[in-house]
């Protein structure tokens, strides 16, 4: 996959950023923290500010599963601190991270945390902004291309459609005792639910979905590694899902009628059981 091609102005420097706010070449310039979304993988999914900004940086403290064509992009003088999980075990808490944000603001004028996806969803962004917020630190927020979108646009599934679906969640599944689903709102037939970080254990997910009244029959699209070369996707139920291999991280559920459009033979009449309703689950919990 090649390397992002971007225009700039003629004769300007490769850290010329065209419109923005800061100026890397004053020596006076305060420190700057970025939080930046590089996308769900794919190097070209990074927006134009986001390439630029990691172009110029002087330290980038990143997730464990940016990829090294991303990683790559990195200028060879900029100092490269991996702060994500490895095989599930977190090796630095958030605190440590939010402590290392800081510390490197203070030895260097452009730092970076680059997050999977979109920093702002799922991304701990919250816990840094207001670790920074608090120092006084000046900082920015570039987003990205969730990996929600990523995966729908690698399986040409649109996650919303007047047919089917009007209403998109975004969760986590989490193995907590005291999780819960949805408290207070209640999904519907045409709700599209995307689970991201769904571990390694489809069947507990199953019995999740289903313990809060999703029909067994909902149709679930599994998107592995999605805008990677070597993306994957199953399609399946929520029934089907307990017996699903899972398939390798990063990894999300797509969980709806739409997931059922991912199959290019499906036509309307193929859908009309869609029509069903599903029961009334605004109060479920998960035991």
């Amino acid at each position: 996959m090649s390397k992002p091609i971007l225009p700039k102005k003629p004769g300007a420097a490769p850290c010329d950023f065209q419109g923005a706010d800061f100026d890397f070449s004053s020596s006076t310039s305060h420190a700057k923290v970025f939080l930046i979304g590089a996308g769900p993988g794919d190097p070209e999914l990074l927006t134009i500010k986001a390439l630029r900004i990691l172009q110029s940086a002087d330290v980038v403290l990143h997730d464990s599963l940016i990829g090294s064509e991303i990683l790559n992009l990195i200028p060879k003088t900029a100092e490269r601190i991996d702060v994500g999980k490895r095989a599930g075990f977190r090796l630095l808490t958030q605190q440590d991270i939010n402590a290392l944000l800081l510390s490197n603001a203070a030895k260097h004028k452009i730092v970076v945390r680059l997050k999977g996806g979109d920093p702002l969803l799922f991304g701990r962004a919250a816990e840094e902004i207001q670790a920074l917020r608090e120092a006084n630190i000046d900082f920015e927020i570039v987003p990205g291309i969730s990996a929600a979108f990523g995966a729908a646009a690698a399986a040409k599934v649109s996650l919303t459609d007047r047919r089917l679906s009007s209403h998109v969640l975004f969760t986590t599944f989490s193995r907590a005792p005291e999780a819960n689903f949805l408290p207070g709102i209640g999904l519907t037939a045409d709700t599209t639910v995307v689970v991201y970080m769904p571990g390694p254990d489809y069947a507990e997910v199953s019995r999740w979905l289903q313990d809060a009244a999703v029909s067994p029959d909902t149709p679930v699209l599994v998107i592995s590694k999605a805008s990677h070369r070597d993306q994957s996707q199953h399609a399946t139920t929520v029934a089907g899902l307990g017996h699903q291999a899972p398939l390798p991280a990063p990894a999300l559920l797509l969980v709806g009628r739409v997931a059922a459009s991912a199959a290019d033979t499906t036509t309307a009449t193929d859908l009309n059981w869609l029509n069903e309703s599903i029961p009334d689950f605004s109060n479920s919990r998960i035991s």
